[in-house]
């Protein structure tokens, strides 16, 4: 059988370090007790393995405390905490046309539900924000601007730097959506200006699925309600929720085999280096846009350029239909992508490809290599041939 070649990390980041496999098992086989719930030695355990990968997060994005790191299910469960607990009746809100549905549909049924109004900035053929517009449509009563940090379309990474300085000036939560960035490259709070910053545990972190994260800048806690109330292990004298962070947002137990695994893909991160993994990335994504730049019939959007963007590349096939192309590959070459829409409709309208069915999207790892790569553009060059 033809060796597995996947490249949909920008869904979920597969293989994992081997180390995530141990954390996960020595704890389930070894401890299985809840975390922050009993003072017996594996219930300790189980919490030691929750906080360590707490301070872990907070040390990889520059949090100056770990309890500013919220544990959650998945990058779609801290957007939703961040937005559902900030916003309330009539506020506005900025965001962008280049955003994944995890910020889109919370943000419609907030509008439907408690009347915010949304004004979405434009992106360029790039696929990238001016943040001049952000700037211009801040209005009196705005209370958040949320933005992707890199497209799970085209890689694009936005200036959020900048965007974060106009937020601060103009006293404005700013709230970052980091699932295709951190793990990929060097996050910063601090850098970013950052009031909220969501994330996966399970993409660029190398985590198992049903991790995420959410930063909170001091303060923003207490203007955030919980969208959960319950066991916190703490103050179980009173049937009210409490305030302290983290426990604020953590009622039920946590996923601690998850946050075990969490912990050590973190590890295997800061063990290679944040850099040196941007740097290996951005020679492999060099490559696949140099290859798939040279075959006739293939189109690229996006930047297209491996300085502006992660290792996200999305195309199309002249004569194919995304999904088709994609099944080609995944039956004749064990080629594993995704394509369609990406759950970013409007991105996908921007650039033009929502009449196309979207595109086809291939998206790099930690474990990636020059061998995959090389073989995904023989592959893709021959499928273009054939419709000639």
């Amino acid at each position: 059988m033809t060796e597995r070649i996947y490249l949909d990390n920008a869904a979920t980041s597969w293989p994992k370090p081997e180390t995530v496999y141990v954390a996960v098992d020595q704890y389930l086989r070894h401890c299985g007790a809840p975390a922050g719930r009993s003072a017996y030695r594996d219930a300790v355990e189980a919490g030691r393995l929750v906080e360590g990968t707490r301070k872990k997060v907070a040390d990889l994005i520059g949090a100056p405390d770990p309890k500013q790191v919220i544990f959650t299910a998945n990058g779609t469960d801290s957007l939703n905490l961040a937005l559902h607990g900030l916003l309330q009746e009539s506020q506005h809100v900025i965001t962008s046309e280049c955003e994944h549905n995890s910020v889109l549909r919370p943000l419609r049924q907030l509008e439907q539900m408690r009347h915010i109004s949304i004004t979405r900035v434009a992106c360029d053929r790039a696929g990238l924000i001016n943040p001049d517009d952000v700037e211009n449509a801040i209005r009196t009563d705005t209370k958040l601007i949320v933005l992707i940090h890199a497209s799970n379309v085209t890689g694009a990474v936005q200036p959020l730097e900048d965007v974060g300085k106009i937020a601060r000036r103009h006293g404005v939560c700013f709230l970052v959506d980091a699932a295709q960035s951190v793990g990929h490259v060097p996050v910063s709070v601090t850098d970013l200006a950052a009031d909220m910053l969501a994330a996966p545990g399970h993409k660029g972190l190398l985590g198992p699925l049903g991790t995420g994260v959410l930063y909170l800048a001091p303060g923003t806690d207490r203007r955030l309600l919980p969208l959960r109330q319950g066991g916190t292990g703490t103050q179980s004298e009173s049937d009210e929720q409490p305030t302290a962070l983290p426990d604020k947002f953590e009622s039920g137990n946590h996923n601690v085999p998850g946050i075990a695994g969490l912990g050590a893909g973190i590890a295997h991160l800061s063990e290679r280096g944040i850099n040196s993994i941007r740097d290996e990335e951005r020679e492999l994504t060099a490559m696949l846009l140099d290859g798939f730049r040279a075959i006739r019939g293939v189109t690229l959007y996006g930047p297209a350029d491996a300085d502006r963007q992660l290792g996200v590349v999305s195309i199309s096939i002249d004569g194919y239909d995304p999904q088709e192309v994609a099944t080609m590959l995944d039956t004749a070459y064990s080629i594993q992508v995704r394509s369609g829409l990406h759950c970013a409709p409007r991105m996908h309208k921007s650039l033009g490809t929502d009449a196309l069915g979207g595109t086809l999207r291939f998206s790099l790892g930690s474990f990636s290599t020059q061998e995959q790569i090389e073989a995904t553009i023989r592959a893709v060059e021959e499928i273009a041939a054939a419709a000639m």
